[in-house]
């Protein structure tokens, strides 16, 4: 039953498969989480798409994820995963926020206009880095910029082996440069900020209009929000395209081998200090602050690896410390619970 030809056309790999019992192989279906919502979730099990009612007990999903269901409207277990976006939550809420899960590609949409940012690119390559999946930086609206290559330029001093597609996001002929990355039975996510583009790709790539689009502000070309909610869609050639909404905030968490990877050239420079936990401030022999001096590292890129290591250490110190205490408080109340059930039995009796 696992390895059926709609399975596979659902993004199902010998990943998900292997981690099936006999057992479970012959008595539960796969079926892959295509839309979050907040009461239900809608799965596609291959055959049709089913609307599961989210419990307390429910385990925490994020659009890709592949469940196994032992009726209609009940998952019996969700299956480990081959990779994941989260950040943790916008605001000063103190938890994780799931993204996506199971891709195989990213595509960093940002605008080539006022909101071209290289400390978000920065952000969102991290990311991808840390969930291993491929990265491909998408540069929108080239039809809008009079220096494309200049920009792309700039992106691709990231890192050399980076892929990096200027992009005209209405016009099916230039967009044809991303199908590559686009194979039967992966999984394609799109990530950026509001206004980048991501809605006009996905109804380009597409060739349909599923998500609405909105002209951006005039004033510091931002976007509004035109996706709400994250949907896996098949694309004609067999991929599958999430979409998901705008992120104004990204806070990184638990996304240290991410920032490791995205700055390289940095971390490999860390192993010359003189002293191992140099801050890279003012400690003497610092290899950092040489390359700085020397002009060999950018002082803009060395900042954002700083803030961003700073940034990612105070969140997972936050986040685990949550988690600590909630197991705590769940040891408290499991104890009560027993506590007052033996008390019950003890009046009975």
């Amino acid at each position: 039953m696992t390895d059926h030809p709609s399975l596979v056309a659902l993004g199902w790999q010998p990943f998900f498969a292997d981690q099936l019992t006999h057992e479970e192989a012959t008595t539960y279906r796969p079926a892959r989480l295509i839309e979050h919502h907040r009461c239900d979730a809608e799965v596609d099990n291959g055959k049709e798409r089913l609307l599961i009612p989210l419990l307390h007990s429910s385990p925490k999903m994020a659009v890709g994820d592949w469940v196994l269901l032992s009726g209609p409207d009940k998952i019996f277990r969700l299956l480990n995963r081959k990779s994941c976006f989260s950040r943790k939550a916008a605001g000063t809420k103190i938890a994780p926020q799931l993204i996506a899960s199971n891709v195989d590609v990213c595509f960093i949409v940002c605008s080539l206009n006022e909101d071209f940012n290289l400390n978000r690119i920065e952000r969102y390559l991290s990311m991808a880095h840390e969930a291993g999946v491929e990265p491909v930086v998408v540069l929108s609206k080239s039809d809008l910029c009079t220096d494309a290559e200049g920009f792309s330029a700039q992106v691709q001093q990231l890192d050399p082996q980076l892929a990096v597609v200027a992009v005209n996001c209405l016009d099916p002929v230039s967009t044809k440069s991303l199908e590559k990355w686009c194979t039967p039975g992966s999984t394609v996510v799109l990530l950026g900020s509001s206004g980048s583009g991501k809605s006009t790709l996905t109804n380009t790539l597409l060739d349909e209009e599923i998500q609405d689009t909105w002209d951006i502000r005039e004033n510091d070309s931002k976007g509004r929000h035109t996706t709400s909610r994250r949907t896996l869609f098949p694309m004609v050639n067999g991929a599958l395209l999430l979409d998901t909404p705008g992120m104004r905030e990204l806070q990184l968490a638990d996304c240290e081998e991410g920032i490791h990877a995205t700055f390289s050239d940095i971390e490999e420079l860390t192993f010359h200090c003189k002293f191992t936990n140099c801050s890279h401030g003012n400690e003497p022999g610092c290899a950092i602050r040489a390359a700085l001096e020397s002009g060999e590292l950018d002082a803009r890129r060395v900042t954002n690896y700083l803030k961003l290591l700073r940034e990612q250490f105070q969140n997972t110190a936050s986040l685990h410390e949550k988690r600590s205490h909630e197991k705590s408080l769940g040891k408290i109340y499991r104890r009560a619970q027993e506590e007052s059930r033996r008390k019950k039995r003890g009046s009975i009796l």
